[in-house]
C-alpha cells in the first residue's frame, strides 16, 4: 500500500516541476520579447513622438526608404560585416588549431590566453589601442592615410577572430583524428586531409561562428567610433547619434526591419537544420 500511495506523489511532483519549468519558460520568453512587440506596434505610429499612439500609419517606412544616410550605412556596415566574418573565420581557424592540436607547453598557453583576451577586455581598450596602431602606422609606414572601411574591417576582424577561435577549437578537439590519419596514410597531403576532412567535420562551427562574426560587427558601435573616418559612418553610429538628438520614429521602422530580417534567417537555419536531420534519419533507418 505505501510503495502504491508513493507513486500518485512522485507524479504530482513532476506535474508540479513542469508547471513552474512552463511558468519560468514564459516569463523569460515575455521579459524578452514583450519588448521587441511594443517596439514593432509602435513603428506603425502616425504621431511624431514615439511615446503617443496617433493612429496607425506606414508612412515612416516609406520616409525610412528615403533616408539616404540611413541606407548608405546599412550598405557600410553589411559589407564590413562581410568581409570581417570572412576575415575572423580564417584567422579564427587558424588559432583554433593551435590551440586544439598543439602539444600542451608554456608558448601554446600564451598563445591561447592572447587569442581569448578580447573576450574579457573592454571594447573601448580594443578601440583605443587600434586607434593608436593605425595612426603609428601612419606616421611610420604611410598606410593608412586616413581611417574608413578598411581600417574598421581591420579592427572588428582583430576582435571577432577570438569568437571564432573558441567556437571552432570546442569542436575541434571532439574531431576522431584516426579519419585525419587514415587519410594521410591513403596519400594525402596534410593540407589536403585538412581541407576534405578535417572542413567537413567542423563545418557546422565554421558556420556558427561566421555568424557570430557578423552579427558582432554589425551590432558593434564603439570599436567603429574609434576606427572610423569620413564616409565610413556605420549603421549602429548613425542610429546612435540620432537617438542622442532625439528617437525618432523611423529608427522603429528600422529596427522592425531588423527584427524581420533576423527572424527570418534564424527560421531558415532551423528549417534547414530539421530538413538535414530528417534526412540523416531516413539513412540511418534505410
Amino acid at each position: 500500500m505505501k510503495q502504491r500511495d508513493s507513486i500518485p506523489v512522485k507524479l504530482r511532483s513532476r506535474q508540479r516541476q513542469t508547471s513552474f519549468s512552463s511558468v519560468m519558460l514564459w516569463i523569460g520568453l515575455a521579459f524578452l520579447y514583450v519588448p521587441m512587440l511594443i517596439l514593432v506596434i509602435y513603428s506603425f505610429n502616425a504621431s511624431k513622438l514615439v511615446t503617443v499612439w496617433g493612429g496607425f500609419s506606414a508612412k515612416w517606412y516609406a520616409e525610412l526608404l528615403h533616408n539616404q544616410q540611413i541606407l548608405d550605412a546599412v550598405g557600410t556596415s553589411l559589407a564590413i560585416a562581410f568581409n570581417s566574418a570572412c576575415m575572423s573565420v580564417i584567422l579564427g581557424t587558424m588559432a583554433a588549431f593551435v590551440m586544439a592540436r598543439f602539444r600542451h607547453s608554456w608558448s601554446k598557453m600564451t598563445l591561447s590566453n592572447m587569442i581569448t583576451a578580447p573576450l574579457v577586455m573592454p571594447d573601448v581598450i580594443i578601440g583605443l589601442s587600434l586607434l593608436l596602431l593605425f595612426v603609428h602606422m601612419a606616421d611610420f609606414l604611410g598606410w593608412p592615410m586616413e581611417r574608413g572601411m578598411t581600417t574598421v574591417w581591420i579592427a572588428h576582424s582583430t576582435f571577432s577572430s577570438a569568437y571564432v577561435a573558441v567556437v571552432v577549437s570546442s569542436r575541434l578537439r571532439e574531431v576522431d583524428r584516426s579519419i585525419e590519419e587514415a587519410a594521410l596514410d591513403l596519400g594525402a597531403t596534410p593540407l589536403q586531409s585538412f581541407f576534405l576532412v578535417t572542413v567537413p567535420v567542423i563545418a557546422p562551427s565554421l558556420a556558427a561562428g561566421w555568424l557570430l562574426a557578423f552579427s558582432l560587427s554589425l551590432d558593434d558601435l564603439v570599436i567603429a567610433s574609434f576606427t572610423s573616418g569620413p564616409g565610413s559612418t556605420t549603421l549602429p553610429m548613425v542610429v546612435f547619434s540620432s537617438v542622442r538628438l532625439g528617437v525618432s520614429p523611423q529608427i522603429n521602422a528600422l529596427a522592425t526591419l531588423i527584427i524581420l530580417s533576423v527572424s527570418l534567417v534564424a527560421f531558415a537555419a532551423w528549417f534547414l537544420a530539421r530538413r538535414s536531420e530528417r534526412k540523416q534519419k531516413m539513412m540511418m533507418e534505410g
